[in-house]
């Protein structure tokens, strides 16, 4: 039994990836701050206890209080001392993922926050404890075409901070790398619910485009012609990072692209929500014409707060290649089409999130 630390452990990630490596039988030490309750599936509960220092059992999930923006990850010295000890694996998942955080906050908690981790590798007795660094698939930017796995080169430019600050974050890892730490980095994409179902335990991120769409809120999206959106199933990309942290052996020193087998066009997103008679009909305009002056007062504030922050995923079209999670796992992710994305839809549609009935903007 391998015993695994997961920061980030009541996050979306965080909790699937817990329920999973317990499921398999590993010990699970999960560091959460304030929020102690881990969900999984379709808004299930994964029992937990508190972690008073003795090491978890197989398919044990404890729970420890701390903050990776400590360098002491927010634990007393013996504590610190206890847990750097027990943890063979760590996986990192404790990020700022919003996309409109203060620049200072990506840098405490994604940033650094990684280096503190990365410390605690390296302060376990013997040897470093292995490492699944989480990132994100868009640490490419606003680079388009093919991206190879192990491509570590910074682009140009980054459509957001959050973007960049994972980049910055990967730079740590693959340091501590050749410095003889074990670590791998996954690199998720648009991340949705489950492949045959849709399910997911909470709505965040590009939900939150697809509710202003469905709902009017916004009409009008400047999008690029080709361009892509690379949805992931949860499920897909959960077992990708348990499976990373399990064969971390053969995984070491490689980074791995957990991605759609082929990326949704903008185009067939658009057709998509107007399949539904109760979403509105969202315009897309090429970037070049789309003038924020001749929205209605109320698109303006939301777009000005609110789809600002995800108007670049309608503009780009990179191609993740998946050979190393190919190699590893035996195959890549299923294709966004539109059978998966209807199937996401319609959950979040029962679910109460996105409307069953013509809402007015």
């Amino acid at each position: 039994m391998t015993c695994f630390l997961v920061t980030g452990a009541a996050g979306l990630l965080g909790g699937e990836i817990c329920a999973a490596l317990a499921r398999r039988g590993h010990g699970v030490i999960g560091l959460v701050r304030k929020n102690r309750i881990l969900m999984h599936g379709k808004g299930r509960r994964l029992p937990t206890a508190d972690w008073t220092g003795a090491a978890p059992g197989p398919g044990e999930v404890l729970l420890v209080e701390g903050d990776v923006r400590d360098p002491q990850l927010g634990l007393e010295r013996a504590a610190h001392a206890r847990l750097s000890a027990q943890a063979d694996c760590i996986i990192h998942c404790a990020a700022i993922v919003q996309f409109d955080a203060d620049p200072d906050l990506y840098e405490a908690v994604n940033v650094r926050g990684t280096g503190h981790v990365v410390d605690f590798a390296r302060a376990r007795p013997g040897k470093p404890a292995a490492l699944v660094q989480v990132s994100t698939a868009y640490v490419c930017g606003e680079r388009d075409g093919p991206i190879a796995e192990d491509d570590a080169r910074r682009p140009d430019r980054f459509a957001n901070a959050y973007e960049e600050s994972k980049f910055a974050a990967e730079a740590l890892v693959r340091a501590a790398m050749a410095d003889g730490v074990s670590a791998a980095i996954a690199r998720p994409s648009i991340v949705v619910g489950r492949t045959g179902d849709g399910v997911i335990a909470g709505f965040d991120t590009i939900y939150m485009a697809f509710k202003l769409l469905a709902e009017g809120r916004i009409r009008t999206i400047p999008s690029t012609p080709g361009a892509t959106l690379n949805f992931v199933p949860l499920d897909h990309a959960v077992n990708g990072i348990a499976t990373i942290a399990s064969r971390i052996g053969e995984a070491r020193g490689r980074t791995f692209h957990l991605v759609a087998g082929a990326p949704m066009p903008v185009a067939d997103f658009f057709a998509l929500v107007r399949d539904y008679p109760q979403f509105s009909d969202p315009e897309p305009v090429s970037p070049d014409r789309f003038d924020p002056a001749t929205l209605s007062p109320v698109e303006q504030r939301f777009h000005r707060r609110v789809a600002t922050l995800y108007t670049s995923y309608f503009q780009r079209n990179p191609l993740f290649l998946q050979g190393n999670v190919e190699n590893l796992i035996g195959a890549g992710g299923p294709p966004a089409d539109t059978a998966l994305m209807r199937r996401q839809i319609d959950f979040a549609i029962r679910a109460g999130f996105l409307p069953s009935e013509s809402v007015s903007a």
